[in-house]
């Protein structure tokens, strides 16, 4: 994936906190739960319930969001196109992390299983 330094600085500058509760409208529209979302996005930062709370209360952004994750080892295993990128392929880190939770939001939106979404080796 070829960004502009322009898209890449906007991804990094936005703020967790405004991103969040449209990912729970995502979700909860397509009938999953909060604590799903929660789950994939411990699952991915390793952070759980009470740091996420944090990081939105603190109004941090993503990039300070994702220098603070310990993203889980399984990472790699996250694939596909989301907003008609390949994850794999996006060259910008923080972008292609960025990326990778919307894809995990994307793919429990759309009804997969929490194991599949949650990869395992």
């Amino acid at each position: 994936m070829k960004n502009t330094d322009t898209h890449n600085q906007r991804i990094a500058k936005m703020t967790f906190a405004s991103i969040y509760p449209m990912y729970i409208a995502k979700v909860e529209k397509k009938g999953r739960t909060k604590e799903e979302l929660n789950q994939v996005i411990t699952w991915l930062t390793g952070f759980n319930d009470k740091k996420i709370q944090e990081l939105i209360n603190d109004n941090v952004t993503f990039e300070t969001f994702f220098q603070e994750a310990s993203l889980n080892p399984n990472v790699r295993l996250i694939t596909g196109v989301i907003c008609g990128y390949r994850v794999e392929d996006i060259e910008n880190p923080l972008t292609q992390k960025v990326r990778y939770l919307d894809k995990l939001v994307d793919e429990l939106a759309r009804g997969r299983k929490l194991e599949k979404i949650l990869r395992s080796t």
